[in-house]
């Protein structure tokens, strides 16, 4: 009888923690899609304007009297309030990394939240920042290369929701290979290997970052090195501030 009054508040316990968590996921949730609503509203009156904007790259490289086209019906209402949508979340990532911090730093550690907050600002940093260098330098350039080696007698016409998705992935991927420094760090300060065997391993990761280069661009060379050098180069980084952290902790120990 005793044993069983006593484990059946302990169920109800853990029920009623499981209960509670998931009632704080969900007002997460909602507090990130009330964030990207917030942001998309004001931005959607000028869905045309930012598409316009993004598609700056490739029109000032196209020849005279040439323009993009909507094969799709709808794709000229569609495909710029896809892309406010997705610059929407991009822009609200800052909140969204803000209500995941605030679900999960009961669960961590004290020197765990610490590394934390420095590590979400600078993986949001880097992934801005892999955008801007996609927009700026690796999309001038491609696409410049594309118009200047069309055959002749093509008219390059690019349809409006394939050059969405074309520039999306090249986000996505810069984006993400920018994250290198901060995966290199982590990779070392949680000992799941050391900065030395990292170092020992370069000439496989810059292989590796061609090869991931191919995988993640286009099938053209310009953006596949465009993506491959700099991961290399954030590799270099990451491997940097780990020698820097592993000395750290090495002296803390001693």
């Amino acid at each position: 009888m005793s044993a069983n009054s006593h484990e059946e508040p302990q169920a109800e316990q853990e029920e009623g923690s499981f209960v509670s968590h998931l009632i704080e996921l969900r007002t997460r949730l909602i507090h990130i899609l009330i964030g990207i609503l917030v942001i998309f509203l004001p931005l959607m009156p000028f869905a045309n304007d930012i598409y316009s904007y993004l598609a700056q790259p490739l029109l000032v490289h196209m020849p005279a009297g040439t323009s993009m086209v909507a094969i799709d019906v709808i794709s000229p209402f569609l495909t710029p309030l896809k892309l406010t949508i997705m610059l929407s979340l991009f822009i609200s990532i800052p909140w969204i990394l803000y209500q995941v911090w605030i679900f999960v730093s009961p669960a961590l550690y004290e020197r765990e939240q610490k590394m934390a907050i420095p590590l979400v600002v600078s993986s949001t940093g880097l992934f801005y920042t892999g955008m801007l260098f996609a927009y700026f330098v690796v999309l001038p350039l491609i696409f410049q290369f594309i118009t200047a080696t069309a055959p002749e007698g093509v008219s390059v016409m690019t349809d409006i929701s394939k050059y969405l998705d074309f520039i999306l992935t090249l986000f996505f991927a810069f984006g993400l290979a920018f994250q290198i420094p901060v995966a290199t760090f982590l990779l070392v300060s949680a000992k799941v290997t050391t900065a030395e065997k990292l170092a020992e391993k370069r000439p496989y990761i810059i292989v590796g970052t061609f090869i991931l280069g191919m995988l993640l661009t286009p099938p053209d060379v310009i953006s596949q090195t465009l993506l491959a050098v700099p991961m290399w180069l954030l590799f270099e980084v990451g491997l940097l501030l780990s020698k820097r952290f592993s000395a750290n902790e090495a002296i803390k120990a001693t």
